[in-house]
């Protein structure tokens, strides 16, 4: 394997970054076998990066994935309806129905949103993430959820999605915020029955990076969908603001990496992550593109782009390799994040990394 040494513009790196897995998987057998985040949220940095390039292929791919989970009446073929991260990858439907009008793909949006209006949550009305564990509100619930409820919201004319969102992301901060730092702790269970549920307050035990990503990264997608003068939205850009700008001052100075427990990067057994930091690039470069923050703080997006690229190598093909990616995760203690194993071009690492450069492409233009 060889390091990165080319210089590559940010939309070249995400058609890299797509072709390597393209070169991996069929769109048919990307991992796991049922609609799932992982797909999910790779294929939506894919769908950015045809926005931005046109690349035909890229679009096929897309949706030769889709349609070999959605089934000829508009069901889905393998789905669990009770698990936050299996409604994540409806997103890509909206795409496929605006550029073909084919009813399949509505009445699978039709099938999957509407579950939201009667999921499972706890007390205070926040959704459980899956259906095995009651009761616990994780960040990275937002993502699988909010975008997706929004867009619908927006297409079919349907209001009180933006609400129902609003109230989760509002509950989500207020429950898991951290006073001191900022930071928001990867999950909350009101009930506290949860094994890693604090016994005062129901929350985890430590602020994961990926999971923190997920928060802003939906925020900013609900954005695109939300009406500008939803009584809401004032006080999510301001937690959207809150967030960003106390994860700035967690950006390893060295490399522009963020640690995978977020806050304790002076501890000798943590360790650099590419996702999270992949997640905080882009949410705070498209925070500034959309207004809410300064441009001086898209220093901090391009030296976390940068501390990414620099960890980049290549296989015998030339093909691009993103390591230093957290395998997907749970709720623990210090020593369950710090003891998880790295992947290469594990799909929520590659789009997350996806995601980054095409938003970071976006920054370049200007």
């Amino acid at each position: 394997m060889t390091s990165s040494t080319s210089v590559l513009t940010p939309i070249e790196w995400a058609q890299k970054a797509c072709e390597a897995l393209m070169a991996k998987f069929e769109p048919e057998k990307l991992p796991p076998d049922r609609f799932h985040y992982h797909q999910g949220v790779f294929l939506s940095g894919m769908e950015k990066t045809w926005r931005q390039t046109g690349e035909q292929k890229l679009y096929d791919y897309m949706k030769r994935w889709v349609d070999s989970q959605i089934l000829e009446d508009g069901s889905i073929k393998k789905f669990n309806p009770d698990e936050l991260d299996d409604i994540q990858p409806g997103v890509l439907l909206f795409t496929l129905y605006e550029q073909t009008g084919d009813e399949r793909y509505k009445k699978a949006l039709h099938t999957l949103v509407p579950l939201l209006k009667s999921w499972p949550t706890n007390p205070s009305g926040g959704f459980w993430h899956k259906g095995r564990y009651p009761n616990q509100m994780w960040l990275d619930g937002l993502y699988m959820a909010g975008p997706i409820a929004a867009q619908f919201g927006q297409t079919f004319g349907e209001s009180d999605y933006f609400d129902m969102m609003a109230f989760q992301a509002i509950l989500m901060e207020k429950h898991t915020k951290d006073p001191e730092t900022g930071l928001l702790y990867h999950g909350w269970d009101e009930t506290k029955e949860a094994a890693w549920a604090d016994p005062d307050t129901g929350l985890a035990p430590e602020f994961w990076g990926r999971a923190i990503g997920w928060y802003p990264v939906a925020l900013l997608e609900m954005f695109e969908y939300m009406p500008e003068n939803h009584p809401d939205k004032p006080k999510l850009i301001a937690i959207l603001q809150d967030l960003l700008i106390a994860l700035t001052k967690y950006q390893d100075p060295a490399t522009g990496l963020w640690y995978q427990v977020v806050d304790k990067g002076d501890r000798p057994d943590n360790w650099l992550e590419n996702s999270c930091t992949a997640l905080y690039a882009h949410a705070i470069a498209k925070a500034v593109r959309f207004g809410y923050l300064d441009a001086k703080f898209l220093e901090y997006a391009w030296k976390g782009y940068q501390g990414v690229i620099d960890t980049l190598m290549f296989d015998e093909n030339g093909r691009v390799v993103i390591g230093k990616i957290c395998i997907g995760t749970g709720i623990g203690d210090y020593a369950h994040y710090i003891a998880r194993p790295t992947s290469e071009n594990d799909l929520h690492g590659a789009g997350a990394f996806i995601l980054m450069c095409a938003e970071m492409n976006l920054a370049s233009a200007k």
